[in-house]
């Protein structure tokens, strides 16, 4: 019995119900790929091949699975990932309507007529008011911004 623990053929089925486990439990389309690459190579190791096979045919599967399987599954299995509302400020234009100075800790600009905290994506760079500036990304409440191009 001890030795069916240390068996090829015990480490890929352990493998295979972790990696599985492990996409359950995240449900991130993370490990599922490994999940392939270990059944893969449990069938190597059920058919007698060796570990010069196994281990190979164990990360070529998963490679192949993820990188031609990945783009598919998130395009269609999680297609609900939709853009907020807040997402979509980020590369649009604002106005400054407080100087932006981080080392002072103010700033504020205007996009659509709601007024946000803005700081530049540049530590040393400020900007004054009335400037447009584009959003490079948003931090909890804060624009950060960096002069136009």
């Amino acid at each position: 019995m001890n030795e069916f623990f240390t068996s090829p053929v015990f480490i890929w089925l352990a493998l295979m119900i972790v990696f599985i486990v492990v996409e359950i439990v995240t449900v991130g389309l993370t490990s599922i790929w490994f999940a392939g690459g270990a059944f893969v190579a449990l069938l190597c190791a059920l058919t007698g091949l060796g570990l010069v096979v196994q281990i190979p045919a164990f990360f070529v599967v998963s490679f192949v699975m993820l990188f031609y399987t990945r783009p598919f599954a998130l395009k269609y299995v999680k297609p609900h990932n939709v853009k907020t509302n807040y997402e979509e400020i980020i590369g649009k234009d604002v106005l400054v309507t407080e100087r932006i100075d981080n080392r002072e800790g103010t700033g504020t600009a205007v996009f659509n007529g709601q007024e946000w905290s803005a700081r530049s994506i540049r530590e040393n760079t400020v900007f004054e008011t009335g400037v447009i500036v584009q959003v490079e990304e948003i931090r909890g409440v804060k624009l950060y911004v960096k002069g136009k191009s």
